[in-house]
């Protein structure tokens, strides 16, 4: 419990979770006014009525003018992109986390289910030490480390810094505090498919196998009418697509036991979720689940992915000075005596 686990899985979520978060930001900047500001239906006065009730979290209820709106909704851009980055990742987690909470809490009419699950994770990654690798504070302590204390400088300490054993102390409660953060992201993530699936069994329309038909004829969830036409075109297909997004969202959680079983389920879990980008035009909601499922990701399949980007930025010639512990913030070489991750 004192050394961070997940690292790696830690930091695809981050940058999963950021692209999702960021990108909506960014699409839906024309009309942020109208979803969260001064123009939206959902008044600032309805909005209070709703949060007085609720006791949800928002700064945009502290005022109701265009400048307070506008620089909160241009801050959660910024945090969304160091976050991404991994630039001062324990600074910005909790900016983007303020951010993201307050814009979501102004107005709960909007979103497509992806904004709950970014609401989620952007509260647990404020917990977690998600910039340990790939990230620029990685690669900021990749160069720096090698130098060693300064000039007057006790070992293990740094200037305008706690002394080594307080530092020690802190970091070691942060491990504990990521740890716990990474269980409660798999456990989310549990939850999510299991009440998933057994409310889909519940339904009649999953239980005749024709779920799938409807979304893929409404128009709103078109952008590829053809496309959507040939899924929904065949009984067989949607009685297929039915009832596989039953099955697999029911047994994933019983294949977390076998590591073989589980790598494969998730493997289809995340083209499921590929797939409703393309086909239903979700692009960020499935993108918010793919985030969400990376906690499960093998560390040997994302350490291989990691050898690979560093080997490619090698042959581009993009390598940092500081070799392949540097190279583009990719990696931060671990601690000597450090215990592996957990897969």
């Amino acid at each position: 419990m004192l050394t961070p686990l997940a690292a790696h899985q830690a930091a695809v979520v981050r940058i999963g979770v950021a692209l999702a978060w960021g990108g909506f930001l960014l699409r839906e900047w024309p009309h942020r006014r109208v979803l969260y500001g001064d123009l939206s239906p959902w008044s600032s006065d309805l909005s209070r009525q709703l949060l007085a009730d609720t006791h949800a979290f928002t700064v945009l209820g502290r005022s109701s003018d265009r400048w307070w709106f506008e620089l909160v909704y241009h801050l959660a851009i910024l945090a969304s992109a160091a976050l991404l980055l991994g630039w001062r990742t324990r600074a910005s987690s909790v900016l983007f986390a303020v951010t993201a909470v307050s814009l979501q809490n102004r107005n709960i009419l909007v979103g497509d289910g992806g904004d709950n699950v970014v609401h989620l994770l952007a509260i647990y990654l404020a917990l977690t030490r998600c910039g340990l690798v790939w990230s620029l504070d990685a690669r900021r302590r990749a160069r720096r480390s090698p130098a060693g204390p300064a000039a007057g400088e006790q070992p293990g300490e740094q200037p305008g810094k706690p002394p080594g054993e307080v530092r020690a102390v802190l970091d070691a409660l942060a491990s504990m505090l990521h740890n716990c953060a990474m269980l409660v992201i798999a456990v989310q993530v549990v939850l999510i498919y299991s009440t998933a699936g057994w409310y889909k069994i519940q339904g009649s329309r999953w239980q005749d196998g024709t779920a799938v038909y409807y979304p893929l004829h409404l128009g709103y969830f078109s952008p590829w009418p053809a496309l959507s036409g040939l899924l929904g075109a065949g009984l067989l297909t949607t009685v297929a697509l039915s009832y596989g997004t039953v099955v697999a969202q029911v047994a994933f959680p019983f294949t977390l036991a076998n590591r073989r079983l589980k790598n494969v389920l998730l493997a289809l879990m995340m083209a499921e979720h590929a797939a409703i980008a393309v086909t239903l035009g979700l692009p960020f909601f499935s993108l918010a689940m793919i985030a969400a499922d990376a906690v499960f990701l093998p560390t040997g399949a994302l350490r291989r992915l990691e050898r690979w980007a560093v080997g490619l930025l090698g042959l581009l010639g993009l390598a940092g000075p500081a070799g392949p512990a540097g190279s583009a913030g990719l990696v931060e070489r671990p601690a000597e005596g450090s215990r592996p991750e957990s897969g």
